[in-house]
């Protein structure tokens, strides 16, 4: 029989391959997309990982731990580009890479404990070590960023760049769907939406990745380094 694991992760890949391209071509180039390009890169690169492991059956200790080192560096270069796009440039925030450093330095050291233990057309699921706290500094970013889109939005009255910020927080909040559903079932005695929860958010990501190619379409400002949050955001 002809193995379909991870075919979903293979056309997911392929859409969001057209999209990095397309983004290169088109896009304008700046710091501000210089992030988005990256991001749907490691969006990416984590199906490509992913149809590696369930199709091709390349289910190693290693390929594991890598594709989490992808998907570690995703939230908090996330937070790094919407605060940077909002105008926060202080250079604290780029301590907010340190817990994906530390874990990914701390999974290397016990990578013999990474395992697939289950694959299907639509998800693979892992065992890794320290996942309640893996789950908290991944999730803490992406929570602070949506939080941060809300007030902000309202304060915006530039209709393109008020926009923009809508597509990304709408991005963001579908992203987030899975975990409250998955938290949800959890307390009702269902586990298996939080076992496969990294697999699922990053296939709701793609959604993010469009937002993201939208986003950098129009995000035609060529001296984003001289933004900030007075020039983003009309403040009183």
């Amino acid at each position: 029989m002809i193995n379909w694991n991870g075919v979903v992760s293979l056309f997911i890949a392929c859409l969001e391959f057209i999209l990095f391209i397309n983004l290169l071509i088109f896009a304008q180039k700046n710091r501000i997309n210089a992030m988005v390009f990256i991001l749907i890169a490691l969006l990416m690169i984590y199906q490509v990982f992913e149809f590696l492991m369930c199709m091709l059956n390349l289910q190693y200790p290693f390929m594991a731990y890598l594709a989490f080192v992808d998907i570690s560096f995703l939230p908090p270069l996330n937070f790094y580009f919407i605060f940077s796009y909002a105008g926060y440039r202080h250079k604290l925030f780029k301590l907010i890479f340190l817990p994906a450093l530390v874990f990914v330095v701390y999974y290397f050291l016990v990578i013999d404990k990474f395992a697939v233990t289950a694959c299907t057309v639509l998800y693979a699921s892992y065992s890794y070590p320290l996942g309640g706290w893996y789950a908290f500094f991944y999730y803490s970013p992406i929570a602070a960023v949506i939080i941060l889109l809300s007030i902000k939005i309202g304060k915006q009255r530039e209709a393109v760049r008020k926009k923009l910020l809508k597509v990304l927080l709408f991005g963001l909040i579908f992203i987030f769907i899975p975990v409250i559903a998955a938290f949800v079932l959890y307390a009702a005695g269902d586990k298996l939406l939080l076992e496969i929860i990294e697999s699922i958010m990053c296939k709701f990501a793609f959604v993010y990745a469009v937002c993201l190619a939208y986003f950098s379409l129009l995000n035609k400002n060529a001296d984003n380094e001289r933004s900030n949050s007075k020039y983003l955001f009309n403040y009183k």
